[in-house]
This record gives structure tokens, C-alpha cells and sequence, in this order.
């Protein structure tokens, strides 16, 4: 019992560790998936039947099909080392298909969608880990790893997905149906804004930690993986204006930032340009009573703009900064990247007002030397 409650505990870090295996396939799916989109310009959701960005596009969707079971066995694996791998993975696959009752002789399906993936790769872990101590002859080790832990471990996790995973993918569905009303309801641009400044300030409160990643896993990672690009766009402003409002900053207000700082701050923008948000973190950690919300006020108010003005409907790219902006297409042309690279503007000037509002100038530490007394007696 103390190890499952050791194991829960630190649920947040295995999570941590299945998103950060997940966010290559991500990237890799999402760009092919933007490339296919740039080559045409036909939608976020091309149906076309040859050539080469219809190749490019199915390649990014399959490889985006494999966020939730990659995220699943690198929760698991976080919790039961290789083991837990196989376990978890197909978890993660069962919970994109959570049987929901029949229709004309067939089988009807639900996706439990990322959350049922979190819920699978935490028991497929925990499954793999009690597996893991059943005692057995040395000579007989192997089997554990081969057979008896890939067996039992996928039908237990299977059975309980099965029997558990309904709820869950009903849930996700109400959800999808909620964010897509929500996107074309009346109220809908005022809704929009206010969950673009919360997933904006989200995004810019520990610039890549855990905050960071539950708001680009959720609002862009896994809606866009289900067909919903509302968020896409405000999100990938807010990752991008820290990194490039301090690197600005830092060039334009010379007394606020150490020479180091000034130094970096082609790179913090380069950064900001590729979607790094880590690329503000060495200036934050400089100051951070004043950096961290800074960084917050300003991606907050980029990515509200953004959600209220409905930028980049049609974002399929999950990726932020401007170097998927050729990529976003909205209702119209002007919601599409223009507005998109008008927004970044609008936070990095923002950041930066903020910065010579608020920051106190640069002060370089003297080093004190310390005289040593020598003696020979």
C-alpha cells in the first residue's frame, strides 16, 4: 500500500514524463501536417487524394495518432521502467477506442481522448510494477518481461478501460461539443477570450514546466488532435512573446539587463521565433517577482486579443511562434496570420512597456576580495 501511495504522489512527475516523450511526435506530426496546409492552402482539413502534400498530411496525421498511446507508455514506463512500456501503450490505444454499445450489427466506438490516456498509462504503470514482484525461480526471470507481464498486464488494463472508460469518453465528447458551440456561439468570442488569457497566462507561468505543458497538452496538443484549432493560435502567441519581449527588451532597454543578458538576446528572439518559450527562462530567473509576471500580463493580453478576434480558426500546426505563421488560416484572410504576427507585436510591445515600467536598472555586483594575513610564525 506505501508503494501505491509513493506512486501517486508523484503522479505529476510521471504525467510530466509522458508529455515530454509525446511533444516530439507532436511537432513532427503537426509541422508535416502545416507543410501539407502551406503547400495548398486549402484548410486545416484537406481531403485530397494524391500527390505530395496529401502524403505529407497523412504521414503528420498518423504520427499525431500516436500522442495519446506514446503518452500513456511513458507515463507507465515513468512508473515501471521497460516493463511498464507495452503496458502502457496499449492503454493508450484502448482508450481511443472505448466500446459504447452497437449500431446496424457493428460496434460503436468513443475516444477517452488524452485524459483516458493519463488514466491508462497510470494503471498500465501501476498493473506493470505489482507485476514486476511476482516471485519466481531465477531461471524463469525472463519470463516475467516476455510473457506474463505484457499478457496479464494488457488484458487488466484492458478490462478495466473497457469497464471504466465510457464516462470518460463521453465526458470528452460533451467537451468537444462544448468548445465547438463555444466557437460558433453568439457569446462565443468573450467565452473564447477569457480561456485564451487563462491558457496564456498558463503557458507563461513556468515557461516549459508542468503549468506550462498541462495548458499546451490540453488546449493545443489534444483539441487540435480531435479536429478543434480554437485555441491553437493563442497558445502559440503566448509561447512565443516571453522569449521575444525579453530578447527585445533586453536590446532596447540596455540599463534594465547585465551585458550577458544583452548578449543573448538575438537568441532569446530566435527562440521565440522557433516557438522555444524556454528562451526567457535564464532572464526570469534573473528576476523573477517582476519577470514572472511580466511575462504572465503580457502573453495573457496577446492571447485574449487573439481569442476574441477568433485568430487562426483553422491552426493545425501545434507549435507556436512565427514560424508556423504561414500556416494559420482564419474565417477570413486578416484572422489568419496577419492578425496572428499583430497579436505577438501587440504582447512584446507590452512586455516591453512593462519592462522599462517596472524593471529596476541593472546593478553590477561589485566582488569583494577578501585580504588574507599570511604569517610564518
Amino acid at each position: 500500500m506505501k508503494e501505491l501511495v509513493d506512486i501517486l504522489k508523484h503522479t505529476k512527475t510521471h504525467l510530466m514524463n509522458g508529455v515530454s516523450y509525446m511533444i516530439p511526435v507532436v511537432v513532427g506530426g503537426g509541422i508535416l501536417m502545416a507543410i501539407a496546409v502551406l503547400l495548398t492552402g486549402e484548410g486545416a482539413a484537406p481531403g485530397w487524394g494524391s500527390g505530395i502534400p496529401y502524403w505529407l498530411w497523412t504521414i503528420g496525421v498518423d504520427a499525431l495518432g500516436l500522442m495519446c498511446p506514446v503518452f500513456a507508455a511513458y507515463i507507465a514506463f515513468s512508473i515501471a521502467d521497460r516493463p511498464g512500456i507495452a503496458v502502457g501503450m496499449a492503454g493508450g490505444f484502448m482508450a481511443l477506442n472505448i466500446p459504447t454499445g452497437f449500431a446496424d450489427g457493428a460496434v460503436t466506438t468513443a475516444s477517452a481522448g488524452f485524459i483516458g490516456a493519463a488514466i491508462a498509462g497510470l494503471l498500465g504503470g501501476i498493473i506493470a510494477h505489482y507485476l514486476k514482484k511476482i516471485p519466481l525461480p531465477k531461471s524463469m526471470q525472463s519470463l516475467k518481461s516476455i510473457i506474463i507481464i505484457p499478457v496479464i498486464g494488457v488484458l487488466a488494463v484492458g478490462i478495466i478501460m473497457f469497464a471504466c472508460g465510457t464516462p470518460i469518453a463521453a465526458f470528452m465528447t460533451w467537451l468537444e461539443d462544448v468548445m465547438r458551440n463555444m466557437a460558433h456561439g453568439d457569446h462565443g468570442s468573450l467565452a473564447l477570450a477569457g480561456i485564451s488569457a487563462l491558457a496564456a497566462l498558463m503557458i507563461a507561468f513556468d515557461l516549459g514546466g508542468p503549468v506550462n505543458k498541462v495548458a499546451y497538452s490540453i488546449l493545443m496538443v489534444a483539441f487540435v488532435g480531435t479536429g478543434i484549432y480554437t485555441f491553437a493560435a493563442p497558445v502559440g502567441i503566448a509561447i512565443c512573446v516571453p522569449p521575444i519581449g525579453c530578447g527585445v527588451a533586453s536590446l532596447i532597454l540596455k540599463k534594465k539587463f547585465s551585458k550577458e543578458e544583452q548578449n543573448a538576446g538575438i537568441g532569446a528572439i530566435a527562440m521565440g521565433f522557433c516557438g522555444i518559450t524556454e528562451g526567457a527562462i535564464s532572464y526570469t530567473a534573473a528576476d523573477p517577482t517582476r519577470m514572472i509576471p511580466i511575462n504572465m500580463i503580457s502573453s495573457a493580453i496577446a492571447g485574449g486579443i487573439a481569442g476574441l478576434l477568433g485568430v487562426g480558426a483553422k491552426m493545425s500546426a501545434c507549435w507556436g511562434g512565427l514560424i508556423v505563421a504561414p500556416v494559420i488560416q482564419g474565417e477570413s484572410f486578416l484572422a489568419g496570420w496577419p492578425l496572428y504576427i499583430i497579436c505577438i507585436l501587440i504582447g512584446v510591445a507590452i512586455y516591453v512597456a512593462l519592462c522599462a515600467i517596472f524593471k529596476k536598472d541593472y546593478v553590477e555586483k561589485e566582488e569583494v576580495v577578501e585580504d588574507i594575513d599570511i604569517s610564518f610564525e
